[in-house]
């Protein structure tokens, strides 16, 4: 049996599925889920019905944090080569952040395409330095198997100019600075949800909302990405675990110039000490936030309702109307309070959210007499990334 093995990877963790190659399409056969993988990793296995396999921590011990990303792959393989002695992995499908404007669908990988991926590195140092460790890492393991990139900018090249450029001088929009857009590989395969769903649902205007510790939203017109909030880099937009979101340039030339902060120091403060860890002061995770009774965790998760409900206003300028809201990511598909709070303030737009649909997050949230269709879509990035590898191997 063929396999295909997706990766997705970041700074402390590690995302791996498992495919089986059939005739048009590819099927899960197992998850798995690595984190705090540069202290303690813990490998969680799931099967692709979602049965839970196996957990275990991962013993790293003379392994150093570099190197920490291939050890964990390298159980991940030891994983499969035990369960299914009798396959063959026949490549490795990675999803790359940030592909810039040279990259608008799936690549084979080469010396060349890992040369221009690293030039991105800045755009998104929080996610692109792991995905291209990985790729070596995978490289390393099995040298002689074809790498496919696929990259989460791809959805939305094609925006309109008036919501891709800055206002900055031409010089610098013609040499790239403009917006890109992320979380695409999401956003694809909620589209894709939209079209299995019929009636019409994938044509219809739309707001994707991927709400996790890494949040964006997507407007998406006749299956097309019209508009999204997050911009040149992965920081712009929503307030984000870590991340500042939205915030007024002249902010930072203060930091610089009152509190002498360089650009490594700012470039942690944008990514790694604000959004809901800055202003509660407790965590970047959504669920501490939401269990905490401190008044700060509170004020972390009305700050993130609050810009979102905002933002999907933008974006419903950007469609010209709203017909469709989706929620999906970890945040989205398993907070049914945060969703409330978001559709409260989105009464305005003809939203009526049916309090009980939503509590057992249902397929539809939303009531009948609601002017706005609003639906939980579970997302499957993993799913995606082995699709576009299993075309690109038809195409070689």
């Amino acid at each position: 049996m063929g396999l295909i093995l997706t990766v997705n990877g970041g700074s402390s963790s590690l995302k791996c599925a498992l495919f089986s190659r059939r005739i048009q399409q590819t099927e899960c056969l197992y998850q798995f889920k690595l984190g705090n993988i540069l202290n303690t990793p813990v490998m969680k296995v799931v099967a692709g019905n979602g049965n839970t396999l196996d957990q275990q921590q991962l013993d790293m011990t003379g392994i150093n944090r570099d190197d920490r990303h291939q050890g964990c792959l390298d159980r991940v393989m030891q994983w499969v080569h035990n369960q299914l002695p009798d396959s063959r992995i026949n490549a490795f499908g990675h999803r790359v952040v940030h592909g810039g404007e040279a990259f608008s669908d799936p690549v084979l990988i080469t010396e060349e395409i890992m040369a221009q991926l690293e030039e991105f590195i800045p755009l998104a140092p929080l996610h692109q330095p792991y995905n291209l460790k990985l790729i070596r890492a995978c490289q390393q393991l099995e040298p002689e198997l074809p790498q496919i990139a696929c990259f989460d900018t791809m959805f939305h090249i094609g925006q309109p100019m008036v919501e891709r450029h800055y206002a900055i001088p031409r010089k610098y929009t013609e040499a790239g600075i403009h917006k890109y857009g992320f979380h695409g590989l999401s956003y694809e395969f909620i589209q894709r949800s939209l079209e299995q769903i019929g009636n019409g649902a994938e044509l219809n205007k739309t707001i994707v909302c991927h709400l996790g510790a890494g949040a964006s939203m997507c407007a998406v017109s006749k299956g097309k990405s019209i508009a999204s909030t997050m911009g040149f880099t992965a920081v712009d937009g929503l307030p984000m675990g870590s991340r500042t979101g939205n915030i007024d340039p002249g902010v930072l030339l203060y930091l610089q110039r009152h509190y002498h902060m360089d650009t490594d120091q700012l470039e942690s403060f944008l990514y790694k000490e604000s959004g809901w860890l800055g202003v509660s002061g407790i965590s970047s995770d959504m669920l501490e936030l939401q269990q905490s009774d401190q008044p700060e965790a509170e004020e972390a998760i009305a700050m993130f309702a609050y810009r979102a409900a905002l933002e999907i206003g933008r974006l419903s300028a950007a469609l010209q109307g709203l017909e469709q809201l989706v929620f999906t990511g970890g945040v989205g598909e398993n907070d049914n309070s945060l969703r409330k709070r978001i559709c409260e303030q989105l009464e305005w737009l003809g939203i009526k959210l049916d309090k009980n649909a939503n509590k057992d997050a249902l397929p539809v949230i939303s009531k009948e007499k609601s002017k706005v269709v609003v639906r939980v879509i579970p997302t499957n990035e993993e799913a995606m990334i082995a699709l576009h590898t299993e075309e690109v191997l038809g195409n070689t």
